[in-house]
């Protein structure tokens, strides 16, 4: 296995060749450290290489070449373009993005926002257990499943070889199976009671640090704004599907939620930690909505400058609202 240092250097001596055959002659590049990937300056334009997760790099690319003052920016990758250019086309900054095909550079066409499918009726028939047990209900492309200050306890699924459809309680698959096995007698609704209980205390206000409280903080964040909506000067805020389906529940990745503000919908991106591609989320989350405005919201601890400068790019500026 290759160790982090040898991966970016040879990261480099990959998008040095792509620029130098995709430009022609010798141009002089200067090379910089970018921790996603791979990145440099030719001409005062930066190119930056996505490695990893690129659907989640442009934001952190954008940033690098404001840094690096960049008259424009060039993203390559090997997967996600199509993202990546529907994305990109949100900012004012000039941004190209390439298709990495071999030795060649292929310019990224933009793809439209997944459409998400209904809830099965079959699977809404178990919201009233949901509903029952003290957990607030949350559709996601066509997922049922029950939260608890922002944290998902349960979820409907219907079984890979006979289609029951059935609620199953515990924090992710792995969690739901093991407690399966350990409480497969209890009924469900009584088993998702007990968690909910249990939840609720560690997520609450002032609790002390617990694994239950330290998973999905932006969506706690979002639990937060519901119940006090006038922390981003709206009337309401409720809980809406995001633009693309989360990949599970252990990683941090950005909720989103619809508030009224000054009798407006306006699209809320919650976030938190350090996310630099917090901007690009939010135009994605803003184009999946009917609504012109959007705002992202995150800790005061976790506002950087980069992201100020990436909203004031985006076209229309998005605002970033700290909280905390």
């Amino acid at each position: 296995m290759i160790d982090e240092s040898r991966r970016a250097q040879l990261l480099s001596v990959k998008l040095a060749t792509l620029v130098r055959e995709h430009l022609g002659g010798q141009p002089e590049l200067t090379l910089g450290e970018f921790g996603r990937g791979a990145a440099l300056v030719a001409d005062g334009a930066a190119w930056v290489l996505l490695d990893g997760r690129p659907e989640r790099g442009l934001g952190p690319a954008i940033a690098w070449a404001l840094r690096r003052e960049a008259t424009e920016l060039n993203v390559l990758a090997e997967r996600a373009t199509g993202l990546l250019a529907r994305r990109a086309a949100h900012f004012r900054f000039p941004i190209s993005v390439w298709h990495v095909e071999g030795r060649r550079l292929l310019s990224a066409v933009a793809e439209p926002l997944p459409v998400a499918p209904p809830v099965p009726a079959a699977h809404d028939e178990l919201r009233a257990t949901i509903l029952e047990a003290g957990a607030t209900p949350m559709v996601e492309h066509g997922v049922l499943g029950g939260e608890v200050e922002g944290l998902e306890v349960c979820r409907v699924v219907a079984d890979e070889y006979t289609d029951e459809v059935r609620l199953e309680v515990g924090v992710g698959a792995h969690d739901r199976e093991a407690f399966m096995m350990l409480h497969g007698n209890k009924p469900t609704a009584v088993a998702l009671a007990e968690v909910v209980q249990a939840v609720r205390e560690h997520r609450r206000p002032g609790a002390p640090r617990h694994p239950l409280n330290m998973l999905a903080q932006e969506r706690s964040l979002r639990a937060q704004l519901m119940a006090q909506p006038s922390l981003v000067g709206a009337t309401s805020v409720v809980a809406v599907e995001p633009p693309l389906p989360r990949p599970n529940l252990k990683d941090a990745v950005p909720c989103v939620a619809i508030a009224v503000i000054d009798g407006e919908p306006v699209v809320v991106v919650c976030s938190s930690g350090v996310d630099l591609d917090l901007l690009p989320y939010a135009v994605d989350a803003r184009a999946a909505s009917a609504a012109e405005q959007a705002v992202v919201v995150l800790p005061a601890r976790d506002a950087l400058d980069a992201q100020h400068r990436l909203a004031a790019l985006v076209e229309p500026p998005i605002r970033v609202v700290t909280v905390g």
